[in-house]
């Protein structure tokens, strides 16, 4: 029995060097891998203009998971009105909602990246259909080649999901 003690004992010792060296290191997402914590310079001052993200391809958004460690992923935004917002869209016939998308349900406290800029924010579910549908037609037109017609960013039989990016 103290065997299995020391076994388990040294595998939790792992596992929170394991996690230290990952909090040190940041371990980002790539590409389409998702990241854990996000590293870079934390802004603490309002953002009362957004507009400055149309030139911005992808941020980075971190959330918090149920087990307690970051999950950070890629995700594209769109500045409308002055305010951001980030959106999912799920094909038709997919149903299951992104990993980021549950944990902002969950606690909309997130990280967002810009460059490298950290906002610590909340994000609100858009149940507006009007803001919805304008904030849709801006992403649209920041990004062309995620439309499968000519008249709108989304599918009609697609599911897509708005969050308005809110100060804490």
């Amino acid at each position: 029995m103290k065997t299995l003690g020391k076994i388990i004992v040294g595998i939790l010792v792992c596992l929170v060097l394991a996690l230290l060296v990952l909090r040190v290191t940041g371990l980002e997402p790539k590409d389409r891998r998702p990241g854990l914590w996000l590293k870079g310079d934390l802004v603490t001052t309002p953002v009362t203009d957004w507009s400055f993200t149309d030139k911005v391809r992808n941020v980075e958004l971190q959330t918090r998971t149920w087990y307690l460690l970051p999950h950070s992923v890629r995700i594209n935004c769109v500045a409308y009105n002055g305010q951001l917002y980030l959106s999912t869209v799920n094909p038709p016939g997919i149903e299951s909602p992104h990993v980021w998308n549950v944990n902002v349900a969950r606690d909309p406290h997130v990280r967002l990246k810009i460059g490298n800029q950290l906002y610590d924010r909340a994000l609100s579910y858009v149940t507006d259909p009007a803001e919805k549908a304008a904030v849709l037609q801006a992403r649209f037109k920041k990004y062309p080649q995620l439309s499968t017609d000519k008249n709108t960013s989304v599918a009609a039989n697609a599911r897509a999901s708005v969050y308005h990016v809110l100060d804490n």
